[in-house]
């Protein structure tokens, strides 16, 4: 069978399993697998356990980081780290810069915490902040909403960035780095259209059915903020000095003395930032953040672990499904097609494959609600055409960003998160449209032009 028909019909099962018959994403990557696996060229003995291997490779790479950071993120949420984060912002900033302060809590705490929990974290601080100023309430959500949103899909460790870099051969590192370098101006942009959302749309605080407001914590009961940030930051800074130590390397014609430096100071940082190393001390941190700062017992403390790996799960499972996914669709054949359709003489397609790529995963997005499935199938399609850097004509990190500013755009009514802002915040479905619908959709595509002209003006290609 023809490789670009076993290419539609693996993304039409997907797509059809998880819209008519509401089947779970994992169920319906796994499917999609085994039946892409069934139409490609091999062995028919190996067609079913090249499913499972594939699901196990791409486990390897990422399962244990995915796992790490549910538990990271759910030890700084019950220790009062992520509040102490929040509150020495507003400090900082001041109460007139309120929105601006949730915007940067949003923006670092969902960098370990998944998108669901930051804003069920930060919802009842932007209502408490509404009830003392009695404005601003469609800025605080917004800005909030949008800063989770950005880091959620453009950085690393959360599940879809993690996969799009492992999959398209991009150093986590890198990934983390430019992945900041392109979300803190879409942040600041962004904050804009908060702003003029704000000033359009006076909606009133409204009272929760069934969900009284959680007292806060004391101050002298959190942790201080040193401690608070260093489960986030650490593992970023250590990471991300690999990358740099790796790229600093002096050459084979160096003196002696500066390659056995260089050598050992390669080896050190391989060891300590190297992303399980990293995010393992970071967890360490985070579990005894928790211990010295909330005293739970081991029992408690073992459960905390327990249901931080149990909302990873599902999360996981998805994302190691597209990885099959992917697998099977190298194996259709699909790279030596298009590989072959370009030919030797045929003009890189260069940027056209980043706009496609924020496109697809767009329409995915808007298709199917999950910015993961949309994010891990788009990622699956250019892993098995096997895009490389001298087809780009820059770093692939530009296309894993484009995939993921396309994956925040134009939430709505068939995704989960449009639900979790919508009621946190008490807002009606034509509200939430009118208000995170738009900034969501604005946020996406300014992120998208910031790495196109990232792209243009630094490809780091070569």
């Amino acid at each position: 069978m023809h490789p670009l028909l076993i290419l539609l019909i693996g993304v039409l099962t997907v797509i059809g399993l998880i819209l008519v018959l509401r089947l779970n994403a994992f169920l319906a990557l796994i499917i999609a697998a085994i039946l892409v696996s069934l139409l490609a060229p091999g062995a028919w003995s190996a067609k079913i356990t090249r499913v499972g291997e594939a699901f196990g490779s791409v486990a390897g790479k990422i399962g244990i980081i995915i796992a790490l950071a549910a538990i990271i993120g759910q030890c700084l949420m019950e220790s009062g780290a992520a509040d102490r984060i929040v509150r020495s912002l507003l400090k900082a900033l001041g109460e007139s810069r309120a929105a601006a302060a949730l915007l940067a809590a949003g923006f670092i705490l969902s960098i370990p915490m998944f998108f669901d929990t930051v804003v069920f974290l930060l919802a009842p601080l932007a209502r408490s902040l509404w009830m003392r100023t009695r404005k601003n309430y469609v800025l605080y959500l917004t800005s909030l909403a949008a800063g989770a949103a950005i880091t959620h899909t453009l950085v690393p460790p959360t599940p879809g960035p993690l996969f799009v870099a492992s999959e398209l051969n991009v150093g986590l590192g890198m990934m983390i780095i430019m992945g900041l370098v392109v979300g803190a101006p879409t942040a600041a942009l962004t904050f804009m259209i908060c702003k003029a959302i704000g000033r359009r749309l006076d909606i009133p605080l409204r009272p929760l059915a069934g969900a009284p407001e959680p007292e806060p914590l004391p101050e002298d009961r959190l942790p201080p903020l040193w401690i608070s940030l260093a489960p986030v930051l650490l593992p970023v800074v250590l990471i991300s000095a690999k990358t740099t130590v790796d790229a600093l390397s002096p050459g084979a014609g160096a003196a002696g003395s500066a390659q056995g430096a260089a050598a050992w100071l390669k080896t050190a940082a391989s060891i300590v930032g190297d992303p399980t190393s990293a995010l393992l001390l970071a967890t360490v941190i985070a579990l005894a953040t928790l211990a010295r700062y909330r005293k739970p017992t081991l029992k408690g403390l073992g459960r905390s672990t327990e249901t931080a790996l149990m909302s990873a799960g599902v999360i996981l499972l998805i994302t190691v499904g597209g990885g099959a996914f992917g697998g099977m669709l190298r194996e259709s054949g699909i790279q030596q097609w298009i590989q072959g359709l370009l030919g030797e003489g045929t003009r890189s397609p260069g940027m056209v494959l980043l706009v496609v790529g924020f496109l697809a995963s767009g329409f995915l997005k808007i298709a199917q609600g999950s910015t993961t499935v949309a994010l891990i199938t788009v990622t699956s399609l250019f892993s098995a055409v096997g895009v490389s850097q001298e087809m780009l004509g820059c770093h692939p990190v530009y296309l894993a960003l484009a995939i993921g500013a396309g994956g925040f755009v134009c939430p709505w009514m068939n995704d989960s998160g449009f639900w979790i802002v919508a009621r946190m915040f008490g807002l009606t479905e034509v509200e939430t449209l009118k208000s995170w619908t738009i900034v969501a959709a604005g946020a996406s595509v300014i992120g998208f032009v910031i790495t196109l002209v990232l792209a243009t003006v630094l490809p780091m290609a070569g």
